[in-house]
């Protein structure tokens, strides 16, 4: 059964009256198999409400959303199911960031490795819709800064991320792998690497990230190389 369908059973849940919101909230204590499906509805949603944040959705943004998620021809239909319902629902994009947040971070904990490395995955993901288009909005930015804010990431993540989408942003190769600009070779390879563990397919499915969905590390694992590349090279000079 593809992840596609058993959103689509989830879904059926609206007819008993339950929202998206309410579907999140059940799958909270789910294991990491049934967690990727707040994962997966979790963008969905959020990309949802993202696209008021420039006033409308574009054949691009949809066709992107398909590709990262690798949604098949009979299973678009259960796609556009929910991505609709949550343009509908009247919830402001901020109560789902918090509910999707609360999945994926242990609640009155600080926010762990695991927990961290999910929520930026998923800032990942509504970048690549946000982008889709080829326009970065202020509305955009504004928004997916407030998401981050939410899940619990400070401004040095954000701007790495969007650096990493957004043409003429600032990139700094240290913030790339976390790390600081007094860092030697050996503190930065070993950020490196651990970086590149973190975005192997497995250890994003082992978080709750969808098969469908490890095209999201394509991007980031560039980014990382080429961080890594660029200190050694300044190092080495």
């Amino acid at each position: 059964m593809s992840i596609w369908t058993r959103i689509a059973e989830a879904i059926a849940a609206l007819a008993k009256g339950e929202g998206l919101g309410t579907i999140l909230d059940r799958l909270r204590a789910a294991p990491a198999p049934e967690r990727s499906l707040g994962f997966t509805i979790a963008v969905i949603a959020l990309g949802a409400k993202m696209a008021k944040a420039d006033g409308h959705v574009t054949r691009d943004e949809v066709s992107t959303f398909r590709r990262i998620f690798a949604i098949p021809d009979d299973e678009a239909a259960n796609a556009a199911l929910v991505f609709n319902l949550a343009r509908q629902d009247v919830a402001g994009f901020d109560a789902y960031a918090r509910k999707v947040s609360a999945l994926f971070r242990k609640p009155d904990e600080p926010l762990c490795a695991d927990d961290r490395n999910v929520l930026i995955d998923l800032l990942e993901g509504l970048f690549h819709i946000a982008m889709a288009d080829g326009n970065y909005h202020p509305g955009e930015d504004d928004f997916l800064w407030h998401v981050a804010r939410i899940f619990g990431l400070d401004d040095r993540c954000f701007s790495t991320l969007r650096a990493r989408f957004v043409e003429g942003a600032p990139r700094d190769p240290f913030d790339v792998l976390g790390i600081a600009h007094t860092a030697t070779v050996a503190e930065a390879r070993a950020a490196w690497k651990q970086a590149v563990r973190d975005s192997h397919p497995d250890a994003m499915i082992a978080r709750g990230v969808p098969a469908e969905a490890v095209k999201l590390a394509e991007r980031r694992l560039i980014a990382i190389n080429a961080a890594w590349e660029e200190i050694s090279t300044r190092r080495a000079a």
